[in-house]
């Protein structure tokens, strides 16, 4: 079923979004996370809105600068001075990737909202697209990476090991090979914005809901400016934050390997056995077996320990209920607009407004 949109449905590009007399346009919403860009900044922000005022839609680009250390900040002031449809979001210190684009969607007043990062490895070309099946009717479109340019091996192949692991421990389907990139429509950020858990992993969150979902297939090019903002040790814990939001199969895992240690143990237990009453010699190698066995045992455990941390550490982060982001400061939100903020999220404005 067709979304009706201004009394069209699917349009090419100029077409989307055509305005007739007495209605009212859509507005489409753009969050673009950012942690020191300033080298791409100007060209993502020219190509985005090049992009946009090609589909006739109103929107708002919405920039969360996440603790930026250059001068990012003043290039967003800059920009924002000279176009009233940029909206700003300054954290007072990094709060991470994910926080950044719960923040944006937390401030979008959009019909519908658009994710992408900032450093144009994600084509704006492909928001055509997006808004497209949106009018057809999808509730969310994400893109499939079916190439990935100026990646190295590792990248490559870690990622593609990870959506595969991640896709067999979760009982959740989450898409092989996408990203945050995006587009939901308005019921299903309010969804999304309705889980309030800390450790966020927003593509799985997204398929979690549910709606009716599509899918589109891009080519991923390198970054246009700057070097990426995700160490392998980032990486390593985003992957584990996806792992264990989506999975208790880890907690499982502890449990087999207990059993395992516990079935080795009786192994040696009978082996000791027939060595002593039915006079097998050779069976038992003396200490050194004994000292394995214990190495073993004593490394299970501290794994299983390791694991069951993992949990009760994000059931620690959930009790403490502190705000997932402070802000320093925020810039060309209308009054109107921050009527939609909650209470939670005023208390988390330490800036000005």
């Amino acid at each position: 079923m067709s979304r009706q949109f201004l009394g069209s449905a699917r349009l090419p590009e100029a077409a989307i979004g055509s305005e007739h007399s007495g209605e009212r346009r859509m507005l489409l919403s753009v969050v673009i996370p950012c942690m020191n860009e300033q080298e791409a900044l100007r060209k993502t922000n020219h190509q985005l809105v090049s992009i946009l005022e090609r589909i006739s839609l109103n929107f708002e680009l919405i920039y969360v600068d996440d603790g930026s250390t250059d001068s990012t900040a003043e290039l967003l002031r800059d920009l924002q001075a000279h176009d009233s449809r940029i909206r700003i979001i300054r954290f007072s210190r990094n709060f991470g990737h994910q926080v950044a684009i719960t923040a944006g969607l937390e401030h979008s007043s959009g019909d519908a909202v658009v994710i992408i990062d900032a450093d144009l490895q994600d084509p704006p070309e492909v928001i055509l697209d997006f808004v497209a099946k949106w009018l057809d009717g999808y509730d969310v479109v994400y893109g499939i990476r079916t190439e990935r340019e100026g990646e190295t091996r590792f990248k490559l192949w870690t990622a593609k090991l990870f959506y595969r692991v991640i896709r067999t421990l979760s009982d959740t389907p989450i898409p092989l090979d996408t990203g945050d990139f995006r587009l939901m429509d308005r019921r299903v950020v309010d969804a999304l914005l309705s889980m309030p858990e800390r450790d966020r992993f927003v593509r799985g969150m997204v398929s979690w809901l549910g709606f009716s979902q599509a899918a589109v297939g891009y080519r991923r090019f390198p970054r246009a400016a700057g070097v990426t903002k995700f160490s392998p040790f980032k990486m390593l814990r985003f992957a584990l934050d996806g792992i264990f939001s989506f999975s208790i199969l880890p907690l499982r895992l502890a449990t087999w390997t207990g059993f395992a240690a516990s079935g080795l143990a009786v192994l040696g237990i009978i082996l000791v056995l027939l060595e002593r009453v039915v006079g097998i010699a050779g069976l038992v190698k003396g200490w050194s077996s004994a000292i394995i066995t214990e190495l073993f045992i004593g490394g299970a455990q501290l794994i299983c320990l390791g694991i069951i941390g993992e949990y009760i550490g994000r059931i620690y982060g959930e009790a403490k209920r502190r705000p997932l982001y402070v802000i320093e400061e925020r810039m060309g939100f209308e009054a109107s607009n921050a009527a939609r903020f909650t209470r939670h999220q005023a208390n988390a404005v330490a800036g000005k407004r």
